[in-house]
């Protein structure tokens, strides 16, 4: 997410942090490379001229460059103007709800943008949070976007209204909230038509599907990836509808970030969630003052521990910390966090949230499917090896070897990053309470493992062939 822009803003941002006094001329070529690299990432220009303006206003003050650690206060500059410029600190992130039920949600996008997915996606979001959502197909045009609808509804365990596709948007829209409040469902997610480009008849439409529901959010699905043009198509959609937020997807791919950085201050509205992956858990609520320390290299830990949260639930942690005090946590143990882990998202991206860990592991390829490798050799060991360890002799784990299709190098591999995590981890929990709000076990563990295999790009290359991709590559 943001990788090319977060690189070199913190390659700008280190060359100040080296040096204990800072003078104008510092923070001028500091000031140079970051609106470079803004621009590069497809910024609007009047953005990025704005931004190192603020920047430069408030960091060449005499305060700041006589202060006593200067180069740490115009780091902070920059995280805070960046907070802002991708929406303030005070952004609300949560969706708005309406008094009384049911709350109409209206997404609204070009064609291609994702927003059958991601209805679904928000449907997922709302359910987890307590709520009971309903799809409404208002695509009538779209060759199969009804039976699309039906099909991700029944994946994300909503039901689907649909009046097939002759009957106008608007009404279906009317029809569907109707059904909603009968039903005592709380949440409605309108399912819109959608254009290759913003045309009269597509905005028309919108119009009376909005003036027949009085949707609470509309909330607009952009494409990260079309860089600068998504503003432009905000633009043309908040003239049209007064959008109330957006969502903004496929952060997770080879994206420069540039929409990002200039929906709020050029459209004045608020991005709400941001697309992450392929999958109906991959949608987060957007924070601002998070995204920002994430672009700067500093991490996430409060996302992180979000996401652990919805996956771990306190007693779990509980009896999880009382085993790794006594040192009973075993390669089941192991197994059922591995699989818990995973629910959370690519482990590249969760590694990421971690405060310098990112930097590590840039040069680190950490594929997902080593995992199933990893489940495959625990899983062809018998319940007592899996309990003791120790008893993994050399014939044992050429059998466990032959039976999970890998190789004897792979399961010592394995057995050994195994202890050295469970050494970690039972240091890492130092005097902790059970329950306590801290990053969970398994992913500190694998942090402190995938830091130790980054290392240096020189032992990288010098360990590649006896590390073999496995776990890390």
């Amino acid at each position: 997410m943001f990788e090319t822009l977060s690189e070199k803003l913190q390659n700008a941002l280190k060359h100040l942090r080296g040096k204990n006094v800072l003078t104008e001329d510092d923070v001028a070529q500091a000031l140079k490379e970051i609106r470079q690299a803004l621009l590069e990432a497809d910024v609007n220009f009047q953005v990025a001229k704005s931004f190192a303006a603020r920047v430069r206003e408030r960091a060449t003050g005499k305060e700041i460059l006589e202060g006593l650690n200067p180069a740490q206060q115009v780091v902070k500059i920059v995280d805070e103007e960046l907070t802002e410029f991708l929406g303030g600190s005070d952004s609300k992130a949560q969706l708005t709800f309406a008094a009384k039920a049911p709350t109409v949600i209206m997404l609204v996008g070009l064609q291609g943008s994702g927003k059958t997915t991601h209805a679904g996606k928000l449907a997922n979001f709302v359910r987890k949070q307590g709520r009971h959502p309903y799809l409404l197909a208002c695509d009538i045009y779209r060759p199969a976007a009804i039976k699309q609808l039906e099909v991700v509804g029944g994946q994300v365990d909503t039901p689907v209204f649909t009046l097939g596709d002759k009957v106008d948007p608007a009404e279906i829209a009317r029809q569907g909230v109707a059904e909603a409040a009968k039903l005592g469902l709380d949440v409605v997610i309108i399912d819109t038509a959608g254009r290759l480009q913003i045309d009269d008849n597509l905005m028309q439409e919108l119009q009376r599907v909005k003036a027949a529901v009085q949707p609470t959010e509309i909330l607009l699905v952009l494409d990260a990836m079309t860089g600068q043009e998504a503003v432009n198509v905000a633009t043309g959609f908040n003239t049209a509808l007064n959008v109330t937020g957006f969502i903004l997807t496929k952060l997770d791919g080879d994206t420069r970030g540039g929409a990002a950085l200039s929906l709020k201050t050029v459209v004045n509205r608020p991005i709400k969630f941001i697309g992450t992956g392929e999958k109906f858990d991959a949608l987060e609520a957007f924070h601002p003052n998070r995204m920002a320390s994430r672009i700067l290299g500093m991490g996430d830990v409060l996302s992180l521990i979000e996401k652990v949260e919805q996956q771990i639930d306190a007693k779990q942690a509980a009896e999880m910390e009382k085993k790794l005090r006594n040192s009973s946590f075993d390669l089941e143990d192991f197994l059922d966090q591995l699989r818990q882990m995973k629910k959370m998202g690519p482990l590249q991206n969760l590694l990421g949230l971690i405060p310098g860990v990112g930097n590590q592991l840039k040069d680190v390829k950490i594929e997902d499917s080593h995992t199933a490798r990893i489940e495959a050799i625990i899983l062809s060991m018998t319940k007592q090896e899996r309990q003791e360890p120790a008893l993994l002799n050399g014939q044992r784990r050429r059998r466990i070897a032959a039976g999970s299709g890998t190789s004897v190098q792979e399961v010592n591999r394995l057995i050994t990053q195994f202890d050295q995590m469970r050494l970690m981890m039972r240091t890492m929990m130092g005097g902790a309470q059970a329950g306590s709000r801290r990053p969970a076990n398994l992913p500190g563990a694998l942090a402190a493992a995938a830091g130790k295999h980054a290392g240096s790009n020189k032992q990288n290359k010098k360990n590649k062939k006896q590390r073999k991709g496995f776990p890390f590559r």
